[in-house]
């Protein structure tokens, strides 16, 4: 008798219920945090629904919207171009599909970003988290679980800004160096707006997340949420941004496979 097949185990699995589908993808509406910059700079587009028809005259049997958002808005990917340093790189369209599902590793800072909104994760951080859980995953994903997902149901508490811009944790320009250059992930995952810090404008280089991993061929992930019911290991990780020509980036379903035993 043949042994079954991966794909119909992981069906079995599946329906069973002893592999979980966890969504990490924040809901999109118009109060959806977004990104805010310095106002002589381009500002992204808040969400916003068109009512084309909705069982009426317009259309009697039917319902349905335009949308008008940015790229970079709720939940959503970087693609390489993104960036001025990944400029001559893959755009969104272009993004291999045996890309968009990876392993993960979930690395927990909710204590420290608790006591420090600005604190900074450090290539030593990361060492650490190593001797216990075994290597990044080589093509996987690097997910930065800081609690901020608490604060997505408002914009002001979410960008936790005051006159020296916001404050939220992330990475230090040497660590999102290391993630970009020498460590094994296709890209960066977090729960606040972007994947900098919040003093990111403030760093050398500036945004070094974007500076380093768009420039590396590597992607982002932003506004995640439930990355506290994933383990450290084990999780697949399966993001799913629009396919835009030219596009440097797009909101996004992502998901996450759990084994439950």
């Amino acid at each position: 008798m043949s042994e079954p097949s991966v794909l119909a185990a992981l069906v079995a699995g599946l329906r069973g219920g002893s592999i979980e589908v966890v969504d990490l993808t924040s809901p999109l509406s118009s109060s959806t945090p977004v990104l805010q910059l310095p106002p002589e700079f381009g500002q992204t587009q808040v969400f916003t629904l068109e009512e084309i028809s909705r069982y009426d005259e317009r259309g009697p049997a039917w319902y349905w919207n335009n949308f008008r958002t940015g790229e970079h808005t709720g939940t959503h990917f970087d693609a390489p171009n993104h960036w001025v340093t990944g400029k001559d790189l893959a755009d969104v369209a272009s993004v291999p599909a045996g890309r968009l599902v990876a392993p993960a590793a979930v690395l927990d800072f909710t204590a420290e970003a608790a006591k420090d909104p600005d604190f900074l994760v450090e290539v030593e951080h990361l060492r650490a988290w190593e001797a216990g859980h075994g290597p990044l995953p080589d093509g996987g994903w690097l997910l930065l679980r800081t609690g901020w997902d608490a604060r997505s149901h408002a914009q002001e508490a979410f960008l936790n800004a005051d006159e020296n811009g916001p404050h939220t944790p992330g990475l230090s320009p040497e660590c999102a160096r290391w993630v970009a250059e020498e460590s094994p992930v296709i890209g960066l995952g977090v729960e606040t707006v972007g994947t900098d810090a919040g003093q990111g404008h403030t760093f050398a280089p500036a945004f070094p997340c974007h500076s380093y991993l768009m420039g590396s061929d590597k992607y982002g992930l932003t506004q995640l949420r439930n990355l506290a019911v994933l383990p450290p290991t084990g999780a697949v990780v399966v993001a799913g941004p629009l396919p835009i020509v030219s596009g440097s980036g797009s909101p996004a379903r992502v998901l996450a496979l759990v084994e439950r035993s």
